[in-house]
């Protein structure tokens, strides 16, 4: 059954890569934000003349002076941490697994939010692990800051059921410094930092190429959490870790947060409009952050089924169901979807959102509902 849905997204992602598809679909930063030349110039930086450190083996926990970066910002949002509380990893996802197998064993059950990261989502499956329902399991995954798909933070019901249940916490927060009024979430981190394995990554905020994440975990599991990411691949990316250290020694990283959240403000503001004037069924909360709004269609319909006509269409986007563990405690009946307006040029938000009206037409005048009524 897996193999069958695997074979399915991996059709429904070469057909969005087409020439002329307008991708609402993955979540992908925007390339015009990457600070491509400041970027180069810190590579020649790193491998000048004398410069050997960057294309050299490395510790297992990440560059020093890299994690004091990243030590120094939990700090300023009231964490006690520092250089040796932080682990680099190849990314955020590497990040979650390691946290997951800190504190859980195969059969376990994790806690998610109703609607969650896909990636995250598997990873914990792939290992064993039962997903249920936050305020139950060993542990609870979550993305207090700003959640992927729906844009929102944490609601104070799932803090209550988080803080009332004892687990441990898997705090992923990589949207969490893209709200967009900049009045960030308090860290669980900072709130509960003995059961709280915190998550961080720049691939939000600076570019997910270079692959730099962090792992933060109370002090007990230190030292496995080091073990476990040696046993894995010995260490991140030195060049890529120098690179990124260089860089941000070199630059205001709020300013350069400021005018990120002004941007996807922007396009969030743009392409909701878009879509309540071409769609006005549809239900949505305007997101708080992030790079994607999480929709509602208010109908039942066959999902691949129209996924498949908005490809012909010419327009794409992320199928609800990828975000929800559990589709009975979803809270909707109803077909479920992920927009994203991170990556596509606005210009190209209105046709986007006239595609997919017609393909909504479409797919609703084919509904098996719709046949039994008529």
């Amino acid at each position: 059954m897996r193999r069958a849905q695997y074979a399915w997204e991996e059709k429904i992602r070469r057909t969005a890569a087409r020439p002329g598809i307008i991708n609402l679909g993955g979540g992908l930063p925007s390339a015009a934000q990457f600070p491509r030349a400041d970027l180069a110039a810190a590579f020649r930086r790193v491998i000048g003349p004398g410069q050997t450190d960057a294309l050299q083996y490395g510790w297992a926990e990440g560059e020093h002076q890299l994690r004091q970066w990243v030590a120094a910002r939990l700090a300023a949002r009231g964490a006690r941490v520092t250089a040796d509380d932080v682990i680099v990893t190849n990314g955020a996802q590497q990040a979650i697994g390691i946290a997951a197998d800190l504190v859980l064993r195969k059969g376990d059950a994790v806690g998610v939010e109703p609607a969650s990261y896909p990636a995250a989502l598997e990873q914990l499956r792939a290992r064993g692990f039962k997903l249920t329902t936050l305020g139950h399991g060993r542990a609870a995954y979550v993305m207090p800051g700003i959640n992927n798909p729906t844009g929102q933070p944490f609601s104070a019901q799932s803090m209550a059921a988080v803080r009332a249940s004892g687990a441990w916490i898997i705090e992923d927060d990589a949207y969490g410094e893209l709200k967009f009024d900049g009045r960030l979430a308090p860290l669980l981190l900072a709130q509960l930092p003995r059961r709280t394995l915190h998550v961080g990554t720049l691939s939000k905020t600076l570019c997910p190429g270079l692959r730099v994440g962090w792992l933060v975990v109370p002090p007990s599991l230190r030292r496995r959490a080091r073990e476990l990411k040696e046993n894995d691949d010995l260490q991140a990316n030195s060049l890529t870790q120098a690179i990124a250290g260089d860089y941000l020694r070199g630059i205001d990283f709020d300013r350069r947060l400021q005018r990120l959240r002004r941007f996807y403000l922007a396009r969030a503001t743009r392409l909701t409009r878009e879509v309540k004037k071409a769609l006005p069924s549809w239900r949505f909360v305007f997101p708080q952050g992030g790079f994607s709004v999480w929709v509602d269609t208010g109908a039942a319909v066959l999902e691949r089924r129209f996924a498949e006509i908005a490809l012909d269409e010419g327009v794409s986007f992320d199928s609800g169901s990828a975000f929800v563990a559990a589709p009975a405690t979803s809270g909707s009946k109803s077909a479920l979807l992920r927009l994203c307006f991170s990556s596509v040029p606005p210009a190209r938000f209105a046709e986007g959102a006239r595609r997919l009206a017609r393909a909504w037409a479409r797919v609703q005048r084919a509904s098996p509902s719709k046949r039994r009524r008529r």
